[in-house]
């Protein structure tokens, strides 16, 4: 299998596809790996998704990556997940997003989060995002922060809010603001609190006021 060319490799049906053991998979080069059509991409097993390695996910062109099921994305494992490319990860369909583990979510690169369209943001699961770690949230552009649904908002973990950039902050729509518990509105930063409008401050619940800390009020 690694001796077979580009073209060798490009000429196998979809039932050859199906047919090869994850060996063999994993002893595709990567300009086999590349070489692979969309269709030759959408017939792998899963196992055989599963058993790729690092440099063979990254090899993957954004097509194909688009082509993969959403069972085949669940199979991807937590390093091939980190060796998405930030084209990798942008090509990604919201119904492979929502597919994603929340291992498989945590395992995304920063600059993976970066990557990340409105779209995608939104359709992650609240189990994901209450599993995202601080340096993921914190890589999350404004745009993607307002993207939040109110749901996807409240289910952020207390660091997660703590590690809110005062851009990402200041880019909390009302509504999610409103959203946050007692317990997120304690969390924000003293640059946090200071970098709310004042819609945003008329915004919080007054149970969120009462729970502030003399710390934040002073902010």
């Amino acid at each position: 299998i690694a001796a077979l060319t580009t073209n060798g490799v490009a000429a196998l049906t979809t039932n050859q596809i199906v047919a090869l053991t994850t060996t063999q998979v994993a002893a595709l080069s990567t300009a086999g790996i590349v070489a692979l059509t969309t269709a030759q991409v959408a017939a792998l097993e899963t196992r055989d998704v599963a058993a790729l390695t690092t440099t063979q996910v990254r090899a993957l062109e954004t097509t194909d990556l688009a082509a993969l099921s959403t069972v085949q994305v669940g199979a991807l494992s937590t390093t091939g997940i980190a060796a998405l490319t930030t084209a990798g990860v942008a090509a990604l369909t919201t119904a492979q997003i929502e597919a994603l583990t929340t291992a498989q979510v945590v395992a995304l690169t920063t600059a993976g989060v970066v990557a990340l369209t409105t779209a995608q943001v939104a359709a992650l699961e609240t189990r994901d995002v209450a599993v995202l770690r601080t340096n993921q949230v914190a890589a999350l552009s404004t745009a993607s922060v307002a993207a939040l649904t109110t749901t996807q908002v409240a289910a952020l973990s207390t660091a997660g809010v703590a590690a809110l950039t005062t851009a990402g902050v200041a880019a909390l729509t009302t509504a999610q603001v409103a959203a946050l518990t007692s317990t997120q509105a304690t969390a924000l930063t003293t640059a946090g609190i200071a970098a709310l409008t004042t819609a945003q401050v008329a915004a919080l619940e007054t149970g969120d006021l009462a729970a502030l800390r003399t710390s934040q009020i002073a902010a």
